[in-house]
């Protein structure tokens, strides 16, 4: 392990006010996207897709890293470039989803938890030749009635943490991902009270692995009501609940939170992340970026349809998206939104 190139790593994905792409959805999710809308599910669909979107003209101006899937890291484009090249020359760090999903937990009823550490060492090894330099791991937590239990978040906390000594040991950067779901009627208040109760977890199973906090990436999902609770409320009462949370259990030492957009609408999304950094960027101990996927990809996809003739304006959505979501970094996302 390399301590110093985690470090700079880490620093790079949330450098200069960009974000992550993630684009590491696994073959049948993406099938199912293209099914609604009538995109052929087939392997070459998929690549020329994934093409569109690492290949958009200035990408890198507001994208730091893409997370791949492990089709996408093998694949090429149509010229014979592998698409992890394609994405070292836009200037943008390649990554690699690990994990290999979340099952359900014995003697958990309606509760997950995540599996692929079974030879993730030589996984990883094999990902880092291919070019990535960063990992991302999902857990699922669930609010529900009498869930999330103590054992799901610390079997996943526990997962996690051994994930990131891994990557680790591996030179790259993990991207620590433990979802607080937003389905559910659950309020704003239990919602905090579950994140932070889960960040505490995570954190105590990352130093018992002896992870290098400077060395990471943590990506959460915003503290939000649940998606059916009567009681929605302001994007301004988010971004200070979502920040009282995490100030109060996430380390200093972390380099950046790059929030998941986990189902909310790309403008409702990027409009949280902004109040955030208009509200607490000044005093916040670590950079307040994203990671989001179908936030950014989802125009594009719509225009795309899988048609040569609409790559050029799918990708014109797409940069878009992107640069509203830097702006967003910046706390100037109604500007950017209005085309400013």
């Amino acid at each position: 392990m390399n301590m110093q190139t985690l470090i700079d790593t880490a620093r790079a994905l949330v450098a200069d006010d960009k974000g992550v792409l993630a684009m590491d959805e696994s073959s049948p999710t993406c099938n199912k996207r293209f099914a609604r809308l009538g995109i052929p599910q087939t392997e070459n669909a998929r690549r020329a897709y994934r093409e569109l979107l690492v290949t958009t003209p200035g990408l890198g101006e507001s994208i730091s890293g893409a997370i791949l899937y492990d089709e996408t890291i093998r694949q090429k484009k149509a010229d014979g470039t592998p698409i992890a090249q394609a994405i070292i020359e836009a200037g943008i760090i390649p990554g690699i989803k690990v994990d290999t999903g979340a099952k359900d937990m014995a003697g958990h009823p309606g509760e997950k938890v995540t599996e692929g550490l079974d030879d993730l060492r030589d996984r990883l090894a094999e990902y880092a030749e291919m070019g990535a330099r960063f990992a991302k791991w999902r857990a699922v937590i669930t609010i529900g009635d009498g869930t999330p239990s103590r054992g799901c978040v610390e079997a996943n906390a526990h997962a996690l943490a051994r994930y990131a000594a891994l990557c680790q040991e591996a030179g790259l950067v993990p991207i620590v991902e433990p979802e607080v779901l937003m389905d559910g009627d659950h309020t704003l208040a239990r919602c905090s009270e579950v994140s932070e109760g889960v960040l505490r977890t995570v954190f105590q199973q990352l130093y018992a692995q002896q992870v290098m906090l400077e060395g990471l990436i943590l990506k959460p999902a915003m503290v939000t009501p649940g998606s059916s609770c009567p009681e929605q409320v302001t994007v301004d009462r988010v971004a200070d609940e979502t920040m009282q949370c995490f100030l109060r259990s996430v380390p200093a030492a972390v380099p950046g939170v790059a929030f998941l957009s986990g189902g909310q609408p790309g403008e409702l999304a990027s409009a949280r992340l902004n109040a955030m950094n208009v509200r607490f960027k000044s005093r916040a101990p670590w950079a307040l970026a994203f990671s989001f996927a179908r936030a950014i990809q989802q125009p594009a996809m719509e225009i795309w349809l899988g048609q040569d003739a609409n790559a050029k304006a799918a990708q014109q959505a797409l940069l878009h998206a992107a640069r509203c979501n830097r702006a967003a970094r910046r706390g100037d996302y109604k500007a950017a939104i209005e085309g400013i």
